[in-house]
């Protein structure tokens, strides 16, 4: 099994994450997001990737997990096969697609 695709993805994420809000944060935010877990109110990436990845048009490129106004969603950045970036929010609680846009 070839690893490099994900590897690549996990740089640009971590490269993305650290771009955006700096170390302190991240921390901050991974023990947020460890926290949300833990506690049953998210699920794990790797299990919203799962269950979205058939609906997704294309290369996942960047991850974030948000919360507003008390509701966690995960932001997922997917360049398609023609190259064009999209923008797609899941519920973090049921892994509901709940928009896409192009940016």
């Amino acid at each position: 099994m070839d690893l490099r695709p994900q590897r690549v993805r996990c740089l640009i994420l971590a490269a993305a994450l650290l771009a955006a809000g700096g170390a302190p944060s991240l921390a901050r935010d991974q023990d947020d997001a460890r926290r949300a877990v833990e506690a049953g109110e998210i699920r794990p990436l790797a299990e919203i990737l799962t269950m979205v990845r058939q609906k997704l048009p294309g290369e996942i490129v960047g991850v974030k997990l948000e919360r507003e106004a008390g509701a966690w969603t995960y932001e997922l950045r997917v360049v398609d096969g023609k190259g064009r970036l999209f923008e797609i929010h899941v519920d973090a609680r049921s892994g509901a697609v709940e928009r896409t846009r192009e940016k």
